[in-house]
C-alpha cells in the first residue's frame, strides 16, 4: 500500500487534498477556531483551549487574535511572545513557523499549499506543500502575503500589503508586490 494524502503532504510531495482524512483533520480544525472565534476573550485568553491543544508549539505569551483561520493548524508553532493580529490566515499544509516577538499585523495570510498548474490535476485536487519559517523579532504589516516556501530572517520587516514570494534575509525591510528589498 502507497503513502496516504497525509503522508505525502506531511513528506513535501504532490497529494491530493480532496481526501477523507484530511477531511477530518479539516473538521477538528474547524471546531478548534469556531471555539477560538467564539469564545468571549476573558475566557479564550491567548489562544482558545482547543487551537492551543491543536498548534504543534506555543511559546509563553503567544497569543492569536479572534478572528483567525486555519485548515489543520497541527503544523503552527509559535515562539514565546509571537502576536498574530486578527484576521490572519494561515494555510497550514506544511510547517509554519513564527520566531519569538515576531508580530504579524491584521489580515495577515501564510500560504503553503501550491495548486498544480495543469487545470485537470488542479481540478482533482493535486497540490504540493511548501513550509514557511519566520525568524524572531520580525514585524509583518497588516495585509502582507507570504507565499509557501518563504523563509523571513530575524528581525526583518514587510510592509503593509507586500506579497513576500522569495526569501527575506535578517534585518531588511521589503515592500511591495513582489515584494522587494528597500534601501536606506
Amino acid at each position: 500500500m502507497g503513502a496516504s494524502e497525509r503522508e505525502k503532504m506531511a513528506a513535501g510531495e504532490w497529494y491530493v487534498c480532496i481526501d477523507a482524512e484530511l477531511d477530518a483533520l479539516r473538521t477538528a480544525a474547524q471546531e478548534a477556531v469556531f471555539e477560538h472565534n467564539s469564545l468571549p476573550p476573558r475566557q479564550r485568553g491567548n489562544i482558545g483551549p482547543a487551537l492551543r491543544q491543536l498548534f504543534a508549539a506555543v511559546g509563553e505569551n503567544a497569543r492569536v487574535e479572534a478572528p483567525f483561520y486555519c485548515p489543520y493548524g497541527f503544523n503552527i508553532s509559535l515562539g514565546d511572545g509571537a502576536f498574530i493580529n486578527a484576521g490572519s490566515v494561515i494555510l497550514d499544509t506544511a510547517p509554519v513557523r513564527i520566531g519569538a516577538g515576531t508580530l504579524l499585523g491584521p489580515a495577515v495570510q501564510i500560504y503553503c499549499p501550491e495548486h498544480h498548474k495543469d487545470a485537470g490535476k488542479r481540478r482533482a485536487g493535486l497540490e504540493i506543500a511548501r513550509p514557511v519559517t519566520i525568524g524572531e523579532g520580525v514585524w509583518i504589516g497588516g495585509g502582507a502575503i507570504i507565499l509557501g516556501g518563504v523563509t523571513i530572517g530575524d528581525e526583518a520587516i514587510v510592509g503593509a500589503g507586500a506579497v513576500v514570494t522569495k526569501d527575506v534575509p535578517a534585518g531588511v525591510t521589503v515592500v511591495g508586490n513582489p515584494a522587494r528589498v528597500v534601501r536606506g
